[in-house]
């Protein structure tokens, strides 16, 4: 986090997975599973006015440090759960616009996380217009499962993308049902955001076209 500017996102891959606003540029729900630092949760809270934004954690010590990282309070739009995210979007009020999952213990990516049940529950949560993100990081064998079980959830509306100068890669999984906006509509709403959020949305949307389905 920067001292200067605790609300902007530091690290690439928390950039790109602002991603999601290029399928929904004003989502009503926004579900962040993975607290950490804050800085996604921060980011949103500031950009995105009229989104309702919860966040998910399942250590308490790290709840117990928002404060330190300038996490917003707990209001009428933005809360942090402390709950397992495994078992939250089991019970998680529907639809949601996106979920963004960055959630990781000493081994790698959360491994609770790597089941079908885990990825239906996140299919059947998304609104029509919903796209989940999860970041990844590591070799691929360290979340093989974790593909493979979106795989099975998700179906061939699975993408992978790469991170632009590191090793972490994010995982798409689009709502059933939705149909992606056409080659121009997403390049102009890239335009439009990139005008009002201090991101490069153009660049997010190149690499969602050279990314691979699983």
């Amino acid at each position: 986090m920067r001292i200067d500017d605790p609300y902007a996102l530091v690290a690439p891959y928390t950039r790109q997975m602002m991603s999601f606003l290029l399928f929904d540029p004003d989502p009503e729900h926004v579900l962040l599973i993975g607290l950490g630092g804050g800085s996604m949760a921060k980011f949103c809270y500031r950009y995105l006015p009229n989104a309702r934004i919860t966040v998910v954690e399942v250590d308490e010590r790290v709840i117990a440090m928002r404060d330190a990282f300038f996490v917003p309070p707990d209001d009428y739009r933005f809360r942090v759960v402390h709950d397992d995210g495994a078992r939250y979007v089991t019970q998680c009020e529907r639809p949601v616009s996106a979920v963004l999952i960055d959630a990781f213990d000493q081994s790698g990516v959360a491994p609770s996380l790597a089941t079908v049940t885990f990825f239906d529950s996140v299919s059947r949560l998304l609104g029509p217009k919903g796209v989940a993100i999860m970041n990844l990081h590591g070799e691929r064998q360290r979340y093989d499962d974790h593909l493979q079980c979106a795989k099975a959830a998700f179906g061939t509306r699975t993408l992978l993308a790469q991170v632009t100068g590191n090793e972490n890669t994010l995982l798409y999984a689009l709502a059933a049902g939705a149909a992606p906006p056409s080659a121009k509509h997403l390049w102009l709403r890239a335009r439009h955001l990139q005008a009002n959020i201090p991101l490069n949305f153009r660049h997010y949307l190149k690499l969602i076209r050279e990314g691979k389905s699983l």
